[in-house]
C-alpha cells in the first residue's frame, strides 16, 4: 500500500438482515481526493458508508476495508471515529440536552486523546461557524433540535472542519438546500481540503454541490455493483443522461 493511500475496500460484501445489498464492491481513495458516489435509489450508496464506518446494522459477510493499512472490518464505530473517519448523516438526529458546541468539544477530546483550552476551542468554533455562516448563537442550543434542513447540515460540515478526519464521507448533504446553502456547504468541503489533507466520499443524487467543488473520481452504484468509475465529467453525463444507461449494466453483471 502505497503511503498515499488512505482507504482500500476489496470485494465488499455487506448484508442488512440477512439481505446482500453490496455485491463485491472495490474501492481506493488516496490522501486529499475526492470521490463522488452517484447511483438510482436503493443502489446501496447509504449503506457503503455505513458499513465503512462500521454501523452494526450493516454486518460485513465478505471482502476487506483497509484504513490506512490497517484491517477495520471488525471494528467498533468509536474505534473507527478515533482513527479518523467521519460521516455527516443524511438525516442528522436530534439530540436534546447536549449542546452543538459541547459535542464537537467532546468529539475532539476523544479523537485527540486529551482536554482541549475552552477558549481555543471557542475561537476555533467562531471561525468555522462565520465560514458557514451559522449564526454563532447555534453553539449552545441542544444539537439539531429545532434546526432547519440546512442548518442540520451546516452543523454536520461545522463537526467536520473541526475534527479535521483523514477519511469524510457525507451522504446526501447537499439534499433539500436551496442555492445560497448548498453553495456555503461547498465552500466548506473547500476548507477542509485546505485544512488537511484528507479523502472524501460525497454520496449524492444531485449535482449542485459539485458545480464548484473540484472531484477526481466518479463512481456509479447500481444494484450494490461499481458498474463504472471516470472524472469528473462522468457527473455531466449523468446530469445529461441519468443511470438507465448503467441501471442496465448492472442487471447484465
Amino acid at each position: 500500500m502505497g503511503s498515499n493511500q488512505l482507504l482500500e475496500v476489496k470485494n465488499l460484501h455487506v448484508s442488512v438482515e440477512d439481505e446482500e445489498i453490496l455485491h463485491g464492491v472495490d474501492l481506493t481513495v488516496n490522501r486529499g481526493e475526492t470521490h463522488v458516489l452517484m447511483g438510482p435509489n436503493g443502489a446501496g450508496k447509504s449503506t457503503l458508508g455505513y458499513a465503512l464506518v462500521g454501523n452494526p446494522r450493516y454486518q460485513v459477510t465478505a471482502g476487506e476495508i483497509l484504513f490506512k493499512g490497517q484491517r477495520v472490518e471488525e471494528e467498533s464505530v468509536d474505534k473507527r471515529a478515533r482513527a479518523g473517519m467521519f460521516l455527516s448523516f443524511q438525516n442528522p438526529l436530534e439530540v436534546p440536552g447536549i449542546t452543538l458546541s459541547a459535542f464537537i468539544r467532546s468529539a475532539l477530546e476523544q479523537r485527540q486523546g486529551k482536554r482541549l483550552r475552552l477558549w481555543d476551542f471557542k475561537k476555533e468554533l467562531e471561525k468555522a461557524m462565520e465560514l458557514l455562516q451559522m449564526d454563532p448563537s447555534y453553539a449552545e442550543r441542544d444539537l439539531n433540535v429545532g434546526f432547519s434542513g440546512g442548518e442540520k447540515k451546516k452543523a454536520e460540515i461545522l463537526q467536520m472542519l473541526m475534527l479535521k478526519p483523514d477519511f469524510a464521507i457525507l451522504d446526501e448533504t447537499d439534499s433539500g438546500l436551496d442555492v445560497d446553502a448548498a453553495r456555503t456547504v461547498s465552500r466548506g468541503i473547500e476548507e477542509y481540503h485546505k485544512q488537511c489533507s484528507g479523502g472524501l466520499l460525497i454520496i449524492t443524487h444531485s449535482t449542485r454541490i459539485l458545480e464548484s467543488l473540484p472531484v477526481d473520481y466518479t463512481h456509479i452504484l447500481v444494484d450494490g455493483r461499481m458498474v463504472k468509475t471516470g472524472g469528473a465529467s462522468l457527473v455531466e453525463e449523468i446530469n445529461k443522461r441519468g443511470f438507465a444507461a448503467y441501471e442496465q449494466t448492472g442487471r447484465e453483471a
